[in-house]
């Protein structure tokens, strides 16, 4: 059930007049009854210290039966009554009884304190008047000992019968107060609920887009303030959602005039908005609201989306889409943790890339003949007894031997490029391996008086690998590290944990500029080609190494100071299936 503002507003105030109008009257009526009585009680001790010093006189006199007749002689001039009472409490005197005809009053709490030497102050009802009465006592004290008690009292009906005219005069106030209170109360919740009606009835028609409406108040308080703010706000929001309705027209068409496909994927998954590029490769004309999986069914995409989810961060990545090949953009946003997906399309490039590569194959293939042929020609001529130009020979020699490495690396190099390429996969030590392949070049490293240190870690366990694409890639990694090292040491060193094991070569030769670091798994890429073809380098050592890394589903990281070494790391899986 919904209340106004107007009915909480009187509500509330009803509620806190009605327990202020109740509660009121009773705490000032119980006050005021403190108050009398308090009054009336330092009335009687005042009355008891008068009186004392004439009762102490007839005790001291020894005088005891003449005190009752003083006391009732008292009766009409003092205004309370007054007892006697001897230590005992046995009574004495009374001013309105006979005392013969009185118990004891040893057991009253007003006689108890005052025997004991204080004042006794005590309210209950007298079985001897049968009325309820306030008693004040005080002990009768002669030469330091208690002789006996001086108690005088009152009837409380008295106080009672003024308290009753005060309490209908509290309550007659008390309803008036509450009346003029109720009164007050409808004006003040009208004044405020009437203001804000108006606001919420112009707010209603600004939520349905209205805003060429305002709010008067003829009030001059934080209402009229409220309501100015109001008509301010309105005004700006107008010009605000204007502004928005010409960004999102501008953004709109820049998304549109975008050639490369481009989507914007929500948190869920669901697509927030697309450019007509991305609807024509999914080949729909509406896909806003729906999941990016009903229109792109790529476990590829959709393990992309989730990491880039997952690592929070940009990442571009290489995809294949409807026998398509894009670069794909994937931009997070982390306030709303969509991602944007911009789609490069690369397809005639990686066509371009196929041809180039079965190119390079097949002329590796037809070149591979003749240079066999060649150096098959160059052999059987050493072998004759009077060679003329013996230089010239030598020379077509190291050049053929360098085209047949060339040509050899080539088709290795195209072998590890074939799509679909599998893995002779089994249990490799690669400990026992590395120790194996150091051996080859012992001889280089004492011909060029370069130290070789193994560190190896003890216990490895085998890995599930290719051990011919293994060995290649450290001969690969062992004689470049040998080839561009003049002096000092070549290190090999293997560690391995529970997930990977890492290889790593080490060297303190000539080092790589850092310009060049991105470049040298490229093919034919060398720093310094002149050296690289004295030592009889082809350029394409590193990108086989990269090529078989990736194979293992490993990881290949190059650390270089110019001048100073270089170090290779490769981290493979102990698992490569996995």
């Amino acid at each position: 059930m919904r209340i106004n503002i107007f009915s909480k507003i009187m509500g509330a105030f009803i509620v806190i007049i009605l327990l202020l109008g109740l509660s009121l009257p009773v705490i000032a009526f119980k006050t005021i009854k403190r108050h009398y009585i308090s009054t009336f009680t330092e009335n009687l001790k005042n009355i008891t210290l008068l009186i004392r010093p004439e009762i102490t006189n007839f005790f001291k006199n020894k005088k005891i039966n003449e005190i009752d007749g003083f006391i009732k002689s008292l009766k009409h001039s003092v205004n309370a009554r007054i007892t006697v009472i001897d230590k005992e409490g046995t009574i004495l005197a009374d001013s309105e009884r006979d005392p013969k005809n009185m118990e004891n009053h040893k057991m009253r709490p007003e006689f108890i304190d005052a025997i004991s030497g204080r004042i006794g102050t005590s309210i209950r009802f007298s079985v001897t008047v049968e009325e309820k009465m306030l008693y004040v006592a005080v002990p009768i004290v002669l030469d330091s000992k208690i002789l006996g008690v001086l108690r005088v009292s009152t009837y409380l009906k008295d106080i009672e019968s003024l308290l009753n005219e005060l309490r209908i005069k509290i309550l007659f106030l008390t309803f008036i107060l509450t009346i003029i209170a109720f009164i007050i109360t409808f004006f003040i919740s009208r004044g405020i609920s009437k203001p804000l009606k108006e606001l919420v009835f112009a707010a209603k028609k600004i939520s349905t887009g209205n805003f060429n409406v305002q709010v008067f108040l003829k009030t001059d308080d934080e209402l009229k303030d409220l309501a100015e703010t109001f008509n301010d706000m309105v005004a700006k929001m107008q010009k605000l959602f204007l502004n928005l309705a010409n960004q999102k027209e501008e953004f709109n068409t820049i998304i549109s005039s975008i050639e490369e496909p481009l989507t914007v994927v929500r948190k869920d998954g669901t697509i927030k908005l697309c450019n007509e590029s991305f609807k024509k490769i999914v080949d729909t004309k509406e896909t806003k609201g729906g999941h990016f999986w009903e229109y792109i069914r790529s476990p590829e995409l959709d393990d992309l989306i989730k990491k880039v989810k997952a690592e929070k961060r940009h990442k571009i990545a290489e995809l294949r889409l409807r026998d398509r090949h894009y670069i794909g953009s994937f931009t997070f946003l982390s306030q709303t943790e969509e991602i944007i997906l911009i789609l490069y399309d690369i397809t005639k490039f990686k066509q371009l890339e196929t041809i180039k590569k079965e190119f390079i194959a097949n002329i590796s293939h037809e070149l591979r003949t003749p240079l066999t042929a060649i150096k098959g020609f160059i052999e059987t001529l050493e072998e004759e007894e009077q060679i003329h130009n013996i230089k010239y020979l030598e020379a077509i020699k190291r050049h053929t031997n360098r085209l047949m490495n060339i040509v050899n690396d080539l088709l290795s190099l195209s072998e590890l490029e074939k799509d679909g390429i599998k893995l002779e996969l089994e249990e490799v030590r690669l400990d026992t391996l590395t120790e194996n392949i150091v051996k080859i070049f012992e001889q280089k490293l004492k011909e060029k008086g370069l130290n070789l240190i193994l560190d190896m870690q003890k216990d490895t366990k085998p890995v599930i690998a290719d051990p011919f694409k293994l060995e290649q890639m450290l001969i690969n990694l062992i004689d470049n590290a040998i080839k561009y090292t003049e002096k000092g040491t070549v290190k090999v060193s293997l560690i391995q944990d529970e997930k990977n094991t890492v290889i790593a070569i080490e060297d303190t030769g000539i080092g790589i500029p850092e310009n060049s670091i991105h470049r040298i798994f490229e093919r034919f890429y060398t720093v310094d080609k002149s050296r690289s073809k004295k030592l009889g380098g082809t350029g394409l050592g590193l990108s086989i190494v990269k090529h078989i890394v990736l194979l293992h589903k490993g990881t290949i990281d190059v650390q270089s100071v110019f001048g100073k070494g270089t170090k290779f790391t490769v981290t493979i899986p102990n698992n490569s299936k996995n």
